[in-house]
Protein backbone atom coordinates (compact mmCIF):
# COMPACT_ATOMS: atom_id res chain seq x y z
CA UNK A 1 0.00 0.00 0.00
CA UNK A 2 2.88 2.26 0.73
CA UNK A 3 3.53 2.38 -3.24
CA UNK A 4 -0.03 3.50 -3.56
CA UNK A 5 0.40 6.25 -1.12
CA UNK A 6 3.50 7.59 -2.38
CA UNK A 7 2.25 7.59 -5.87
CA UNK A 8 -0.59 9.78 -4.93
CA UNK A 9 1.39 12.23 -2.59
CA UNK A 10 4.49 12.60 -4.62
CA UNK A 11 1.22 13.52 -7.50
CA UNK A 12 -0.13 16.94 -4.97
CA UNK A 13 -0.33 19.77 -6.68
CA UNK A 14 1.37 23.09 -5.44
CA UNK A 15 -1.79 24.43 -4.08
CA UNK A 16 -2.44 21.97 -1.87
CA UNK A 17 1.25 21.76 -0.93
CA UNK A 18 0.89 25.43 -0.01
CA UNK A 19 -2.84 25.30 1.97
CA UNK A 20 -0.79 22.15 3.61
CA UNK A 21 0.89 24.69 5.74
CA UNK A 22 -2.57 25.92 7.66
CA UNK A 23 -2.58 24.39 10.66
CA UNK A 24 -4.70 21.18 11.07
CA UNK A 25 -5.37 21.04 6.83
CA UNK A 26 -2.00 19.24 6.25
CA UNK A 27 -3.80 16.63 8.08
CA UNK A 28 -6.55 16.54 5.50
CA UNK A 29 -4.56 16.28 2.61
CA UNK A 30 -2.83 13.41 4.19
CA UNK A 31 -6.25 11.60 4.42
CA UNK A 32 -7.02 12.90 1.31
CA UNK A 33 -3.88 10.91 -0.24
CA UNK A 34 -4.79 7.99 1.58
CA UNK A 35 -8.18 7.78 0.44
CA UNK A 36 -7.03 8.59 -2.99
CA UNK A 37 -4.73 5.66 -2.33
CA UNK A 38 -7.20 3.47 -1.09
CA UNK A 39 -9.37 3.94 -4.53
CA UNK A 40 -6.31 3.24 -6.68
CA UNK A 41 -5.67 -0.01 -4.79
CA UNK A 42 -8.79 -0.74 -4.64
CA UNK A 43 -9.34 -0.38 -9.11
CA UNK A 44 -6.34 -2.45 -9.03
CA UNK A 45 -7.13 -5.32 -7.32
CA UNK A 46 -10.39 -5.13 -8.81
CA UNK A 47 -9.00 -5.54 -12.68
CA UNK A 48 -7.18 -8.21 -11.51
CA UNK A 49 -10.06 -10.18 -10.55
CA UNK A 50 -11.55 -9.04 -13.86
CA UNK A 51 -9.21 -10.76 -15.64
CA UNK A 52 -9.67 -14.32 -13.63
CA UNK A 53 -13.46 -13.44 -13.88
CA UNK A 54 -13.50 -13.49 -17.28
CA UNK A 55 -10.90 -16.41 -17.51
CA UNK A 56 -13.58 -18.59 -15.40
CA UNK A 57 -16.44 -17.21 -17.90
CA UNK A 58 -13.95 -18.48 -20.77
CA UNK A 59 -13.43 -21.93 -19.07
CA UNK A 60 -17.49 -22.34 -18.41
CA UNK A 61 -17.34 -22.14 -22.35
CA UNK A 62 -14.96 -24.73 -22.97
CA UNK A 63 -16.52 -26.85 -20.26
CA UNK A 64 -19.71 -26.65 -22.42
CA UNK A 65 -17.74 -27.25 -25.83
CA UNK A 66 -16.01 -30.60 -24.16
CA UNK A 67 -19.37 -32.10 -23.25
CA UNK A 68 -18.74 -31.52 -19.65
CA UNK A 69 -21.77 -29.44 -19.23
CA UNK A 70 -22.73 -31.16 -15.55
CA UNK A 71 -19.51 -29.08 -14.01
CA UNK A 72 -21.16 -25.60 -15.45
CA UNK A 73 -23.16 -24.90 -12.89
CA UNK A 74 -20.87 -26.04 -10.45
CA UNK A 75 -17.88 -23.45 -12.29
CA UNK A 76 -20.82 -21.02 -12.11
CA UNK A 77 -20.79 -20.91 -8.70
CA UNK A 78 -17.18 -19.08 -8.61
CA UNK A 79 -17.49 -16.82 -11.53
CA UNK A 80 -20.47 -15.44 -9.78
CA UNK A 81 -18.72 -15.08 -6.46
CA UNK A 82 -15.80 -13.36 -8.33
CA UNK A 83 -18.47 -10.93 -9.95
CA UNK A 84 -19.56 -10.16 -6.13
CA UNK A 85 -16.33 -9.58 -4.86
CA UNK A 86 -15.91 -7.22 -8.03
CA UNK A 87 -18.46 -5.81 -7.79
CA UNK A 88 -18.21 -4.80 -4.01
CA UNK A 89 -14.80 -3.88 -3.52
CA UNK A 90 -15.31 -1.19 -7.08
CA UNK A 91 -17.58 0.06 -5.72
CA UNK A 92 -16.42 0.51 -2.05
CA UNK A 93 -16.47 3.55 0.19
CA UNK A 94 -12.65 4.85 0.15
CA UNK A 95 -10.47 3.61 3.36
CA UNK A 96 -9.96 6.69 4.97
CA UNK A 97 -12.49 9.29 6.48
CA UNK A 98 -12.37 12.71 5.68
CA UNK A 99 -12.81 15.99 8.00
CA UNK A 100 -16.64 15.84 7.52
CA UNK A 101 -17.49 11.57 7.14
CA UNK A 102 -19.66 9.94 9.86
CA UNK A 103 -18.02 7.38 9.99
CA UNK A 104 -14.10 8.22 11.38
CA UNK A 105 -11.19 5.91 10.82
CA UNK A 106 -7.75 5.80 13.29
CA UNK A 107 -4.38 5.06 12.02
CA UNK A 108 -5.44 1.26 13.79
CA UNK A 109 -8.45 0.50 12.05
CA UNK A 110 -6.70 2.15 8.70
CA UNK A 111 -3.50 -0.23 9.60
CA UNK A 112 -6.35 -3.05 9.59
CA UNK A 113 -7.67 -1.98 5.95
CA UNK A 114 -3.99 -2.13 4.40
CA UNK A 115 -3.56 -5.97 5.74
CA UNK A 116 -7.34 -6.53 4.04
CA UNK A 117 -5.49 -5.03 1.10
CA UNK A 118 -2.49 -6.94 0.45
CA UNK A 119 -4.52 -10.01 1.40
CA UNK A 120 -6.75 -9.44 -1.87
CA UNK A 121 -3.16 -9.46 -3.78
CA UNK A 122 -2.81 -12.67 -2.55
CA UNK A 123 -6.06 -13.99 -2.85
CA UNK A 124 -5.59 -13.07 -6.66
CA UNK A 125 -2.56 -14.77 -6.96
CA UNK A 126 -4.39 -18.11 -5.31
CA UNK A 127 -7.27 -17.38 -7.51
CA UNK A 128 -4.84 -17.45 -10.34
CA UNK A 129 -3.65 -20.46 -9.57
CA UNK A 130 -6.78 -22.04 -8.98
CA UNK A 131 -7.72 -21.22 -12.47
CA UNK A 132 -4.55 -22.97 -13.67
CA UNK A 133 -5.55 -25.60 -11.75
CA UNK A 134 -9.07 -25.66 -13.20
CA UNK A 135 -8.08 -25.65 -16.75
CA UNK A 136 -5.29 -28.35 -16.30
CA UNK A 137 -8.07 -30.63 -14.78
CA UNK A 138 -10.13 -30.32 -17.85
CA UNK A 139 -9.27 -33.35 -19.42
CA UNK A 140 -9.26 -35.12 -16.28
CA UNK A 141 -12.80 -35.33 -14.61
CA UNK A 142 -11.29 -37.35 -11.44
CA UNK A 143 -9.82 -33.95 -10.41
CA UNK A 144 -11.88 -31.38 -12.14
CA UNK A 145 -14.59 -31.36 -9.43
CA UNK A 146 -12.10 -30.74 -6.48
CA UNK A 147 -10.45 -27.99 -8.55
CA UNK A 148 -13.76 -26.35 -9.29
CA UNK A 149 -14.84 -26.44 -5.71
CA UNK A 150 -11.16 -25.04 -4.70
CA UNK A 151 -11.92 -22.38 -7.46
CA UNK A 152 -14.97 -21.52 -5.43
CA UNK A 153 -13.63 -21.69 -2.07
CA UNK A 154 -11.03 -18.83 -2.86
CA UNK A 155 -13.72 -16.65 -4.47
CA UNK A 156 -15.60 -16.80 -1.37
CA UNK A 157 -13.20 -15.83 0.64
CA UNK A 158 -12.47 -12.87 -1.17
CA UNK A 159 -15.78 -11.70 -0.38
CA UNK A 160 -15.67 -12.74 3.14
CA UNK A 161 -12.56 -10.82 3.93
CA UNK A 162 -14.12 -7.86 1.55
CA UNK A 163 -17.22 -8.00 4.31
CA UNK A 164 -14.33 -8.45 7.18
CA UNK A 165 -13.00 -5.20 5.71
CA UNK A 166 -16.40 -3.50 5.13
CA UNK A 167 -16.67 -4.12 9.35
CA UNK A 168 -13.43 -2.08 9.79
CA UNK A 169 -14.50 1.10 7.80
CA UNK A 170 -17.88 1.18 9.20
CA UNK A 171 -16.78 0.25 12.66
CA UNK A 172 -19.14 -2.35 13.11
CA UNK A 173 -17.24 -5.09 14.34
Amino acid sequence: MSDFFEKVSSQVDPFKKLIGFIPGFSGYVERQNRRDADKLLRETVARRFEEHWSRASNLQTELVSSGMIQYVDDMEKAVIAMRTFIDKISTAARGYSGMFDAVKINEKELEAIYQFDAAFFDLADQVKSGLDNVEASLGDEAALPAAIRNLTTLARLAVETFERRSEVVTGSR
